[in-house]
């Protein structure tokens, strides 16, 4: 285990404003600072003290300094924080062992935390990262937990909007002709996220952000040639997703943006010779900053005990295929 470390000091001059320049509107900056380093940042006035990993706690002192040494110049905003943040080179999901900060989403059904290690990743990584990816069965909890990140980010006004995306791939059927309007159609498609954005904000409230189009239905062929700053953009069901379609996605991203991606790559129903826009992101961007990945696994099922055992089966299933060939 990482040694933890505590470490307390004074920012000088003792100025008011840029004090509160320094913390952001209700403690905003040093709540990222925290998400992003894995530290907790308490303070009176100008005496501070970070609580963490040591090499972690350290590097906070040493920014939150150098962040007030620029307040007398410099108002910042989320936005200068999340680059100071990258100029530092920091980042506080290590994989050596250490255990990212807990995230507590506070939505309308209560608080909503990460039930295991990889949900309590999953969520710190969509705090701290622009664009990040959930990949894994189903019943891990990938779409619901960044419909929970979604609206804990519009109620804290982080977001204006929410934007849903789904790529209208039918599921092994053929489904024809779907009467009604764009939203109509694509409905179907989108009836996972519905149902979290039902538990969590109400049907009502749900209903209303539709009309006010504070929540937006995208299917995924509507996103070419647009530019989403200020939004929480979702894209499910990304393994449907071709080459070309997810690159347009994620170049889709503006200023103050989050994209959070999910997706199962044992239900790809893609045609056969097309190869999955997430599989390629996996190939491409692993290891590019500013871009997070999440890998599920059966054992982080939260729905019956029984899914865990048949994603188990089929998984068994498909290495024995690809050993021996299928039967």
């Amino acid at each position: 285990m990482p040694a933890l470390s505590r470490r307390d000091f004074t920012l000088e001059p003792a100025d008011t404003e840029r004090l509160a320049n320094l913390a952001g509107p209700f403690d905003e900056h040093l709540r990222q600072i925290e998400l992003r380093l894995g530290v907790e940042i308490a303070n009176r006035g100008n005496v501070y003290r970070v609580s963490g990993d040591e090499d972690a706690a350290a590097s906070a002192e040493h920014l939150l300094r150098a962040l007030y040494a620029e307040t007398a110049e410099t108002t910042f905003d989320s936005h200068a924080i999340h680059l100071r943040l990258n100029e530092a080179n920091v980042d506080q999901l290590d994989d050596d062992g250490y255990q990212p900060q807990d995230v507590a989403v506070r939505v309308r059904r209560g608080t909503i935390r990460g039930r295991g290690a990889n949900q309590a990743r999953y969520l710190h990584a969509i705090a701290s990262h622009d664009i990040n990816f959930g990949i894994g069965p189903a019943g891990t909890g990938k779409t619901f937990l960044a419909v929970a990140m979604a609206v804990d980010a519009l109620n804290e006004s982080r977001v204006q909007r929410l934007v849903l995306v789904r790529p209208a791939v039918e599921a092994g059927e053929k489904l024809g002709f779907l009467p009604g309007d764009l939203t109509q159609k694509v409905d179907p498609y989108l009836r996972p996220l519905y149902d979290a954005l039902y538990e969590m904000l109400g049907v009502e409230k749900v209903v209303k952000l539709l009309e006010k189009n504070v929540i937006e239905i995208a299917p995924l062929a509507y996103m070419r040639g647009r530019t989403l700053n200020d939004a929480f953009v979702i894209l499910d069901e990304a393994q449907n997703t071709t080459i070309e379609q997810m690159k347009m996605f994620l170049t889709r991203l503006g200023f103050g943006s989050t994209a959070v991606v999910t997706g199962d790559m044992t239900q790809i129903d893609l045609p056969k010779h097309v190869k999955s826009g997430l599989k390629d992101a996996i190939d491409v961007l692993r290891g590019v900053e500013g871009v997070s990945f999440t890998f599920f696994e059966a054992r982080d099922v939260v729905r019956h005990p029984l899914v865990a055992r048949i994603v188990n089966a089929y998984d068994r299933r498909d290495a024995q295929d690809r050993e021996t060939g299928p039967a």
